[in-house]
């Protein structure tokens, strides 16, 4: 079934190569420790060689929760057999990177079924309002976490932290210890263990606000999986879907959230993730009052900094990852999502303010003035000091420099060009 879905789909076309071949690393002491301890973990028998199995994954994740899996009514079935498929075939996983991804799986799987059953026992959760969420619109690396986390300073809105979007469902709602804060927290520890650049390519804590992601997982959706594998047929098959039905499910977790907390229902969302710009339609068909910040930074800078963060991701599990495809893949994902993104705003209507990286570098303060207007709220200066602080903390010349210049494309390929922010 899987094979035979994945060999229908048609792969997208490579835009170009990078300006010179990136070779092959060698991946790092800690990983050639940690992919060993494994093999020999299996070899003598203490523990299983992960299955990627499909049925496997369903089934252990519903074992683990002791839950039947959702009727599909997402398309996460189908997917799921065509991410499968990848791994097996393209991906070249790494004992570590097999472990890593059947985890992964297992997790967002077993999360799914908690969700499903959770709403049963609480159909109320549904009729929670999203009030006119403010949705930044932007290419991966286009400065749309600086722009969620400059809105985060602001008290009257509500954003999503770290460790609920990668754990969005409480074990026991209500408790007064909540679980999903020391997994998030003992989760992005061990990310860094594995992966100290992380914390220069997005530096985040577990509490801190951070993209919606990890939601889209349990619909097994979106980009997370893309920038971690080399998985071509379930990219095209991302691509190919308007995602409407995604987007209410995703819509509904955002709602779990919110009842999780006992946050009041009224205070405006900020929503950020990269896939936004792929299904601005269908986002907007969801979240119809919804205030649009859309960012602008030049495409060639989008792209070598997303090629470097998806090596970056794909080294973890992978002794076989390819610059040059993923520079020519980013290349035309980005292309697309920029293509995408203005056949939306032509006909969405939504209210929007266009804002540019460099503008925001330059002149912070004015171009949230001009954010501020569209949300109809005033910058008052408490909101503003919490604003200059946060820069303070994370102004680049404070950690070490995310160099990227070793993943730049020919100047031939066809990116989109930059345009002038408008207001």
């Amino acid at each position: 079934m899987a094979r035979s879905l994945a060999m229908a789909s048609p792969l997208p076309p490579a835009l170009a190569a990078p300006r010179s071949p990136a070779p092959q690393r060698v991946p790092s002491v800690r990983l050639r420790l940690a992919n060993a301890a494994l093999r020999r973990l299996w070899s003598a028998g203490w523990a299983n060689r992960p299955s990627l199995d499909p049925e496997v994954l369903i089934a252990k994740a519903a074992a683990a929760t002791r839950l039947d899996p959702d009727a599909d009514r997402v398309g996460w079935r189908a997917r799921l057999d065509i991410l499968c498929d990848d791994l097996d075939r393209h991906a070249r996983l790494s004992d570590l990177g097999r472990t890593l991804a059947h985890g992964q799986l297992v997790a967002a799987l077993g999360a799914r079924f908690r969700a499903h059953a959770l709403w049963r026992r609480h159909p109320e959760i549904a009729e929670r309002p999203v009030t006119a969420p403010i949705i930044v619109v932007g290419q991966m690396r286009s400065g749309s976490t600086r722009m969620q986390r400059l809105l985060a300073c602001d008290p009257r809105l509500t954003y999503t932290r770290f460790y609920e979007s990668w754990n969005p469902i409480p074990t026991r709602p209500g408790a007064r210890l909540d679980a999903r804060k020391m997994k998030g927290r003992l989760g992005l520890g061990c990310a860094l263990m594995l992966n100290p650049d992380f914390a220069t390519l997005h530096p985040t804590a577990w509490h801190a606000p951070d993209e919606e992601i990890g939601l889209h997982n349990l619909s097994i959706f979106g980009a997370a999986f893309e920038a971690q594998w080399r998985v071509p047929h379930f990219t095209a098959a991302i691509e190919r879907d308007e995602g409407v039905a995604v987007y209410r499910e995703f819509r509904h977790l955002l709602q779990t959230l919110g009842w999780a907390r006992g946050d009041a229902a009224d205070r405006p969302w900020i929503l950020k993730v990269p896939q936004f710009t792929q299904d601005l339609p269908a986002l907007l068909r969801v979240f119809p009052d919804a205030r649009v910040i859309h960012l602008r930074r030049d495409p060639a800078d989008v792209v070598a900094s997303s090629a470097s963060l998806v090596c970056n991701q794909m080294r973890i599990q992978s002794h076989h990852v390819d610059a040059r495809w993923v520079a020519r893949e980013w290349a035309r994902k980005v292309a697309l999502r920029e293509r995408r993104v203005e056949a939306a705003r032509g006909g969405a209507g939504a209210a929007e303010v266009e804002v540019s990286f460099d503008d925001v570098t330059r002149d912070w303060h004015g171009e949230m003035r001009r954010v501020y207007r569209l949300l109809g709220l005033p910058l008052t200066a408490a909101v503003r000091e919490r604003m200059r602080c946060y820069l303070r903390a994370t102004d680049p010349a404070r950690r070490p420099r995310h160099v990227y210049e070793a993943h730049r494309i020919v100047p031939s390929v066809p990116l989109p060009a930059p345009s002038p922010a408008t207001a």
